[in-house]
C-alpha cells in the first residue's frame, strides 16, 4: 500500500529523512533507517572541511525551528569511514552535495558518485560565491548550469535538484532543472527568517539570520509543490512542516511522490516515520485508496 517508486528507486514507504536532521554521521542515519524511513539523506557534503557557524545555531520557537548551522562538512575526500558504515543501511542512501560555484559542485559530485549512493541531491539553495552570495536556486540559468554540470559527473545515478522557496517563480526554476538533466525535484528548503531577543537587543542566532522549518512553512511548501507539479513531469520529494499523516497526504495531493521529514524528528523522535506511515495507511483505508501513488497530484484534478 505504501511502497512507491521515486525516480527509479524503490521505496518501502514514501517517507525520507531530510538532509541535515540526525544525519551528522552514519550511525544516526542507520538508526533512522531502522526506525522506519523509506530512505535517508546524508548531511550536505562540501568540497573541503568546513566547521559551520558558531553557537547558537538552532533554536525552537512556537511555530518551528530556526537554524543557521552553516553547512558543516568533513569534505568530500575525508569520508571513507562514513561510506563504509553506510553500506549497512537497510534503505536507500541519498547523498546531498553543495558548492560555492560550479567547479566545486563538479568536484564534490565526482567524488560522491564514486561511492555509488542510490541518489544524489544537489543543494542549489546555497549561495553562489561568483554572484555575490545570490542563491543558485533563485536563478533558472544558474540552477540549470549546476544541474547540467553535476549530471555529467554522476552519470546514471538519479539526480535531485533541491530548491529554495526564495525563488520568485519556483515552477520556472524546476523546469530549468528538469531540462538540464534533473531526475527529480526536492522542495522546499527552509524559508529565511530571523528572531531577536528583545531584552538583549540582539538577534538570537550567532549568524543573525537563518532558515525556518517546521509547521510554520507547510503552507509555503504546499504552494511550491503545487507550482512545481504544474511545471514538470519528474517526481517531487516534498517537505516542509510534515509531522503527521495528514500533513504528508496534503503534500502528496499537491504533487509530491515522496515526503521528506526534518523538524518532525525533533518534535517526535525517530518514531515519527512509523507514526506518519501508520496515519497515511489508516486514512487510505478509511477513504478507499489501495496505493499511495493514487494520492499524488489528485488535488489538481
Amino acid at each position: 500500500m505504501l511502497s512507491t517508486n521515486f525516480a527509479g528507486i524503490e521505496l518501502k514507504n514514501p517517507t525520507v529523512l531530510a538532509s541535515g536532521i540526525l544525519g551528522a554521521n552514519a550511525e544516526l542515519l542507520i538508526r533512522i533507517a531502522n526506525a522506519g524511513a523509506g530512505a535517508v539523506t546524508m548531511k550536505s557534503i562540501g568540497p573541503s572541511e568546513r566547521n559551520g557557524h558558531n553557537n547558537p545555531t538552532v533554536i525552537a520557537w512556537e511555530h518551528g525551528l530556526l537554524n543557521a548551522v552553516g553547512l558543516p562538512s568533513a569534505g568530500c575526500k575525508k569520508m571513507e569511514e562514513e561510506w563504509k558504515l553506510l553500506e549497512k543501511s537497510p534503505v536507500s542512501i541519498i547523498a546531498s552535495i553543495y558548492g560555492a560555484n560550479v567547479p566545486e559542485f563538479e568536484e564534490v559530485a565526482r567524488a560522491v558518485a564514486e561511492k555509488k549512493p542510490a541518489m544524489i541531491e544537489a543543494n542549489i539553495s546555497c549561495p553562489n560565491s561568483e554572484k555575490h552570495g545570490q542563491l543558485f536556486g533563485t536563478s533558472a540559468e544558474a540552477s540549470a548550469e549546476v544541474i547540467s554540470a553535476v549530471k555529467k559527473e554522476i552519470g546514471k545515478i538519479p539526480l535531485i535538484a533541491k530548491l529554495t522557496p526564495q525563488a520568485l517563480n519556483i515552477g520556472e526554476i524546476a523546469k530549468a532543472c528538469e531540462e538540464a538533466g534533473a531526475d527529480a525535484i526536492c522542495a522546499i528548503n527552509t524559508v529565511q527568517g530571523m528572531l531577536i531577543n528583545i531584552e538583549a537587543h540582539k538577534p538570537i542566532l550567532h549568524f543573525k539570520k537563518g532558515g525556518i522549518s517546521g509547521s510554520a512553512i507547510k503552507p509555503v511548501a504546499v504552494k511550491c509543490i503545487w507550482d512545481i507539479y504544474e511545471a514538470v513531469k519528474i517526481p517531487i520529494l516534498g517537505m516542509g512542516g510534515v509531522s503527521s499523516g495528514r500533513d504528508a497526504i496534503e503534500l502528496m495531493q499537491a504533487g509530491a511522490t515522496a515526503i521528506g521529514i526534518g523538524s518532525g524528528v525533533y518534535y517526535h523522535g525517530p518514531k515519527v516515520f512509523k507514526k506518519v506511515c501508520n496515519e497515511i495507511r489508516e486514512w487510505m483505508q478509511k477513504n478507499n485508496y489501495k496505493n499511495v501513488k493514487e494520492l499524488v497530484g489528485i488535488a489538481h484534478d
